[in-house]
């Protein structure tokens, strides 16, 4: 297939690319940045892309969006987070309404912060969406997404968890306490994490777009989500670090506010939809996902 990515260039959409790549796929990455490479085009995301470019790809994949974090969500950085996906995604759709012929199938960036906190229970693609910020963007971003549907185009829909990889990710900020001998876990340590390592994130896009049977929203987390002191005892023993250091939530949420309290909560997400059309983990559990990190840094 010849491929589209959006934020190619990113964490995700590096390795998503060549592993595609090694696949036999031809990939073409569009991103802000001026250059004269074969294999990208500069696109500024609120602009539609050109039907003859438009018109000569297989797949489109959307990873285009400011990061959510870290650092604090101001009124106008709230208006960036939604801005950027929601304007990307729309015009993406508006151009593959212009082309012809049309991609045959969109992948689209979502994320598990559609449902909202959530305490023991499990959250599966049927769960409903919650009424908070994140949430609200991720309705919003899914919305746009789908307008691609009424054109005959297939759509996937990835709610995408907290992404581990050695160079960027949810790892980022977690490893830097540990690194000096401070880490340990956020609040209480009860709220779950669910968590994918980036060949498995990049892993289910693949999957996506090879398997016509796979569309509608579909849950990017490890089959085996974990609590945040399960998952901050797994990262001390990755780096050969303690982690009894807890860190209190009133720190998290006068230090982050509204991300801070989203930090302290969490949500026990299964990716039932892929389990289901027969995916394959390579890294279900998070020790090993762990250990496969940092044993190749």
């Amino acid at each position: 297939m010849r491929i589209l990515i959006t934020g190619g260039s990113g964490f995700i959409g590096r390795a998503l690319s060549g592993e595609l790549k090694n696949s036999g796929h031809e990939v073409i990455i569009a991103t802000r940045r001026r250059n004269d490479s074969n294999d990208r085009f500069t696109w500024d995301s609120h602009e539609l892309i050109p039907q003859d470019i438009m018109s000569g790809f297989d797949a489109v994949v959307n990873l285009a969006g400011e990061p959510v974090a870290p650092g604090r969500w101001t009124k106008e950085r709230k208006k960036r987070i939604l801005a950027s996906r929601v304007n990307a995604t729309r015009a993406l759709a508006e151009s593959i309404r212009n082309a012809n012929p049309k991609p045959k199938v969109l992948i689209s960036a979502s994320a598990v912060g559609y449902y909202g906190p959530h305490g023991d229970e499990y959250v599966t693609e049927e769960t409903p969406p919650a009424s908070d910020f994140l949430a609200g963007v991720c309705r919003a971003w899914e919305a746009e997404a789908l307008k691609a549907e009424e054109l005959g185009v297939r759509v996937v829909l990835v709610r995408i968890g907290g992404v581990l990889g050695a160079d960027g990710g949810a790892l980022a900020q977690m490893v830097i306490p540990f690194k000096f001998f401070l880490g340990g876990q956020i609040g209480n340590g009860k709220q779950w994490f669910s968590w994918i390592h980036r060949d498995d994130m990049a892993g289910i896009i693949k999957y996506a777009l090879e398997n016509e049977s796979v569309s509608g929203p579909v849950n990017a987390t490890a089959p085996g989500p974990v609590t945040n002191r399960e998952f901050s005892r797994a990262l001390g023993k990755a780096l050969h670090r303690p982690s009894f250091f807890a860190v209190p939530g009133i720190v998290i949420k006068l230090s982050l506010g509204e991300l801070g309290g989203m930090l302290l909560t969490g949500q026990r997400v299964l990716p039932e939809k892929v389990l289901n059309a027969g995916y394959k983990f390579k890294y279900p559990e998070v020790g090993e996902a762990l250990r496969a990190i940092f044993e190749k840094k």
